[in-house]
């Protein structure tokens, strides 16, 4: 299937995509920032700027689309409801499904299906019984936007579209969402209740999240709303204690319901909200979760070490040819921006080989650093690995890997890294440090490209 994705490079799209190149998809990712993009997704794929607020068409999206992915949103616990802050949060659901909806309203052959995201907010606070897809709807801000959502989702419908929303409970991942805001204070010991800690929490694993997608695109029994949560909800003094006894840590901070009411303002009522939500349409509809139950799926997070940063780049040249000059430690220079000031000083060995030892020398933000790494991985043509044995990180590992594709080659990073600092150092680094390393592999992208893009024999050296 040909799928139109938006909100590709958030926590959903980023355990997506790689699942849906796997099934053989073709995947169209639509974005505000390609550049930025090109090195959050985790697969090759296009790439089309699009702005979802705007209701100016697209002209180079194709016209042959099987399948529309709806994800794109602003962050709903980011901080205070201010009243632009609502705004913003509303049209980028609203108004962006609207926007989106219309680039196919005259189109001769529409989507056969459309999945967009909604939220568990739709519902009124409740802890029994469980609440269904045909429970009423709640009051306040997060009940209108996401019934306006609905409405503007299933308007696809008259179009002859199989449509979809998925009623998102509180989604768990590595390295995004709620989990890396809530785990740096539990790792520290500085955990504990939310208010009373009685309130229910419905919740689910990204991966489930990315599964019930995967199957609605084939299923044609998945239609309307769906509870997007783990068929065992628990209050958030079970999450708060499950997740301190995976650490390891005590968890007797309580956070008292006035100090959130202050510090967030109307967004605490996100915190506070008590919504025992049902799984049953999904299970009934015969999707088998892979983390149904929270320990496992929180373990499964807790187990990952620092920090991953995935990217693909498809380059119209044969595998021999770019491998050779990915892999000659003579052009790492030409593929570090100038900022860095990056030099190798020494190899240990003429050809580039498992157990080579390199040493660089660079700055960051002016301050000069040495950097040594050993290449722990070396099948020509396939892959190679370097770890860092000294420098900067406190953990490096990059895998780089090419497989053939389309008739050309796909580049493939996988950056396992961890900051130095304990947890505190992690906390108050990593929002730069990822950006950082943005910047490096966009500069890096914008190189290949120049270069792959010219007559390979023109490469070597």
């Amino acid at each position: 299937m040909k799928i139109l994705v938006t909100g590709a490079t958030g926590l959903v799209g980023r355990n997506l995509l790689p699942l849906l190149k796997d099934k053989g998809h073709e995947v169209i990712a639509l974005t505000r920032d390609p550049d930025t993009a090109g090195v959050r997704l985790p697969v090759a794929c296009q790439i089309i700027r699009w702005d979802p607020l705007s209701p100016i068409g697209l002209p180079e999206l194709p016209e042959d689309i099987d399948a529309v992915i709806h994800l794109c949103g602003e962050g709903i616990a980011e901080g205070r409801w201010t009243r632009k802050r609502k705004q913003a949060i509303y049209d980028s659901r609203v108004l962006s499904t609207r926007n989106l909806l219309n680039l196919f309203s005259k189109s001769k052959l529409p989507p056969k299906v459309w999945i967009s995201a909604s939220a568990i907010g739709y519902y009124k606070n409740s802890s029994h019984p469980a609440l269904e897809e045909n429970s009423p709807s709640g009051d306040g801000f997060l009940a209108d936007l996401c019934r306006d959502w609905e409405a503007e989702t299933f308007k696809a419908e008259a179009l002859g579209i199989r449509t979809l929303a998925l009623r998102l409970g509180v989604i768990l991942g590595h390295d995004g969402g709620v989990s890396a805001k809530m785990l740096p204070p539990f790792r520290m010991g500085l955990g504990g209740p939310l208010g009373h800690g009685e309130q229910w929490m419905s919740w689910i694993h990204v991966r489930d999240v990315a599964g019930l997608i995967l199957t609605a695109l084939e299923n044609p029994s998945y239609l309307g709303p769906i509870n997007a949560v783990s068929p065992y909800p628990v209050t958030n003094r079970e999450f708060t204690t499950t997740l301190a006894g995976i650490l390891n840590r005590p968890a007797c901070f309580t956070v008292p319901t006035f100090a959130l009411k202050l510090l967030f303002g109307e967004m605490s009522e996100v915190l506070l909200a008590s919504q025992n939500v049902s799984a049953q349409k999904a299970i009934g509809l015969g999707y088998k979760f892979v983390y149904p139950k929270l320990k496992n799926a929180l373990k499964v997070i807790c187990d990952q070490p620092g920090h991953k940063l995935v990217t693909e780049q498809w380059v119209p040249q044969p595998i021999d040819q770019v491998f050779e000059r990915y892999s000659d430690p003579k052009n790492l220079e030409d593929l570090t921006p100038k900022f860095l000031h990056f030099k190798i000083v020494k190899v240990s060995h003429p050809k580039v080989q498992e157990g080579t030892v390199l040493d660089y020398q660079l700055k960051l933000h002016g301050i000069p650093m040495r950097w040594q790494s050993r290449i722990t991985d070396w099948v020509p043509g396939k892959r190679f690995s370097d770890l860092q044995t000294r420098g900067p990180y406190a953990f490096w590992h990059h895998i780089h890997e090419f497989y053939e594709d389309r008739g050309g080659t796909v580049i493939r990073d996988n950056v396992a890294y961890k900051l130095p600092g304990w947890i505190l150092g992690d906390v108050l680094a990593h929002a730069y440090v990822k950006k950082d390393l943005e910047k490096i592999f966009m500069f890096r992208r914008q190189q290949i490209e120049k270069i792959f893009a010219r007559d390979p024999k023109s490469n070597s050296g």
